[in-house]
């Protein structure tokens, strides 16, 4: 059977991302009837905000139709909350997803002014006044949600409503107010219709400070006064009756009927926008509280397939980047830059290689666990104002530092090991001249722009995006991110290209009976350290209820969420930069291509200060 060529692949990848484009699209609007509009409007705060609107067929300006707007948590964008406006559009809710100030394509607001009562609670107000004016909107019916800190703009939205537009909101992962200005229990959302969802294992919120200045676990919270109370409608609940999770508790309050329920799923804070169960939680809690349009079942869901094709997208995304590098190879311009036939693995390392080989590896991982928690503290006291994203420059450095470890181990095993015992460095395409180094770089941008056009295209047509939960997101960007990509590009070059030449030029090695081994052994390797720090963290917040960055004072419960993408991304990338090295026995293609996409997808998916 005939080989297929690179070009068929490339096919195929178009496909896989076609595919991926019509399913989510399909699923997302409910096969046809729902409108999606991708809207940048200018609010009553004077910003830009930018939000997916969506409509159900069945609002009508004369059948208005009750609204939510949902919002994702901190250093997320608008793409985060698909589960819930797919579900809450379905069952006949009009629903705005907004990227709060500064996230998503949102203007960028100035460090700590986000909650300022003239930025209307981040967006998420003035996403609120921005539907009661929608003629087709019933502006008595419009509840609100959010996710961590979206949960936070839910409840300052709350507190700035004075005329009473709100009439519903569920706050996920996130508390709410408890006290009054003076320390006294309160119920601060008067007749409204509230509700928390708080997780078991939620890393951030739901503890109680007590006496010895110790916190309580967030799986304790029920027990706790704050949960209490605000089932009680904000009376001190000392000497009463214990209330339960998962039961909706009513008062009249100024002539209404309020409600109150927390819900308490055994899930951790970033699994809450990934929930069958969280799902499930929030359309019963709108129903009840709002009354949906279109009566469905609470396990009724199909966001799951959008999931799946978002998944399928980046699949389809990351294999076009491989094949179109290869195939490109076979035009005239890049021909050069092609090996003669498959690129075989060194021999196995033996003797004093063996050593470094495995203790490189070893090495590399140790330093990246050790690097990452110690460098948490150091970044955020001296980033430098015109990098304008902390979590960019937080990850940008250790990346980097990571990097150049790299680079200082590949020279010692060159000049202590590998020299002596033959290896040749052009031979292994370590070394090139100009011209091949001029043309490389070019094939990897162009790799880098056609892939990221099929995102922008799908965007464009089907407004959708490839995403596969926080473990990677691909989205179409506003012109503005490409100063800020090019800022920080320097970080995650010089590691990806480090990665690559030593995945490739001094570690593709013939290991056992097959020449994959070695590249399987690569991506474990770059995947385990991450993986033990996040299984330390989780490991000790499951038997105590504290994360161990928090216990050891070495960084934020975030920093171990920061870590999902890098647990998917860096295996992808070995495997990325070995397929292409096989084809090129170039390292450089590989490491430039991924250098810059990862770069884009940290920083296009994070919060941007002004």
């Amino acid at each position: 059977m005939k080989k297929k060529n690179a070009r068929f692949w490339v096919v195929i990848a178009l496909v896989i991302c076609l595919i991926s484009s019509v399913g989510a699209s399909i699923v997302q609007t409910d096969g046809g009837t729902i409108t999606y509009h991708d809207i940048t409007v200018v609010t009553d705060s004077g910003h830009e905000l930018d939000a997916l609107l969506l409509v159900p067929d069945t609002a009508t300006v004369d059948n208005p139709a009750p609204a939510i707007v949902v919002s994702h948590g901190w250093y997320n964008n608008r793409e985060m909350q698909d589960l819930n406006y797919v579900e809450y559009a379905r069952r006949g809710y009009v629903v705005i997803s907004i990227s709060m100030y500064g996230h998503g394509d949102s203007e960028a607001l100035e460090n700590g002014v986000w909650w300022d009562d003239e930025n209307n609670a981040n967006g998420m107000y003035d996403a609120v006044k921005y539907l009661s004016r929608l003629p087709y909107v019933d502006a008595s019916r419009i509840g609100i949600t959010g996710h961590s800190n979206g949960g936070l703009a839910s409840r300052q939205a709350m507190l700035q409503d004075y005329d009473g537009l709100i009439a519903a909101a569920l706050i996920v992962s996130n508390d709410a107010d408890y006290y009054d200005e003076d320390g006294n229990f309160s119920n601060l959302y008067g007749s409204r219709d509230v509700g928390i969802v708080a997780c078991q294992y939620d890393e951030f919120f739901h503890r109680v400070t007590l006496e010895d200045g110790s916190k309580t676990a967030p799986r304790d919270y029920m027990n706790q006064v704050t949960a209490q109370s605000f089932l009680y409608f904000g009376e001190d609940p000392t000497g009463l009756e214990t209330r339960n999770s998962g039961t909706v508790y009513t008062e009249e309050i100024d002539g209404e009927e309020a409600m109150r329920v927390i819900y308490n799923p055994a899930i951790t804070h970033p699994w809450a926008h990934f929930s069958k169960t969280v799902v499930s939680y929030s359309v019963d809690f709108f129903d009840q509280a709002l009354g949906a349009p279109t009566q469905l079942a609470n396990t009724d869901q199909i966001w799951q397939f959008k999931a799946f094709f978002n998944a399928l997208g980046v699949f389809g995304f990351f294999m076009f980047a491989v094949f179109c590098a290869i195939a490109l190879t076979d035009t005239a311009y890049f021909a050069e830059l092609k090996a003669d036939g498959t690129v075989e693995p060194l021999p196995a390392p033996t003797g004093k290689g063996k050593a470094w080989y495995w203790g490189g590896l070893a090495a590399g991982a140790i330093f990246g666990i050790i690097a990452y928690p110690l460098l948490y503290t150091w970044c955020n006291n001296n980033r430098p104002d015109f990098l304008n994203q902390f979590p960019s420059f937080y990850i940008g450095m250790w990346t980097l530092l990571c990097g150049l470890f790299t680079i200082l181990m590949l020279v010692l095993s060159y000049n202590l090991n590998g020299k002596k015992n033959g290896l040749d460095l052009a031979e292994r395409g370590i070394v090139m001249n100009k011209k091949k180094a001029w043309k490389t770089i070019v094939l990897s941008l162009t790799v880098v722009v056609a892939t990221y056009a099929i995102v922008f295209l799908s965007d464009y047509l089907f407004l959708t995006d490839y995403r596969l939960w926080c473990f990677t997101t691909i989205r179409a960007f506003a012109p503005q991110h490409f100063v800020t990509i090019a800022k920080y590009l320097i970080f995650w070059l010089v590691y990806y290209i480090a990665l690559s030449v030593a995945t490739n030029g001094f570690n593709f090695v013939k290991l056992g009976k097959n020449n994959w081994l070695s590249t399987i052994v690569q991506m474990f390797f770059v995947f385990i350290g991450p993986e033990i720090m996040i299984g330390v963290q989780y490991i000790t917040f499951f038997n105590t209820g504290y994360m161990w960055t928090e216990t050891a004072g070495v960084g934020g419960s975030i920093i171990g969420i920061w870590l999902y993408p890098i647990v998917f991304i860096l295996p992808v990338a070995a495997l990325v930069c070995n397929l292409i090295y096989r084809k090129t026995k170039n390292p450089y293609i590989g490491g430039i291509i991924m250098g810059v996409i990862v770069c884009t997808i940290t920083v296009t998916n994070t919060l941007t200060l002004g």
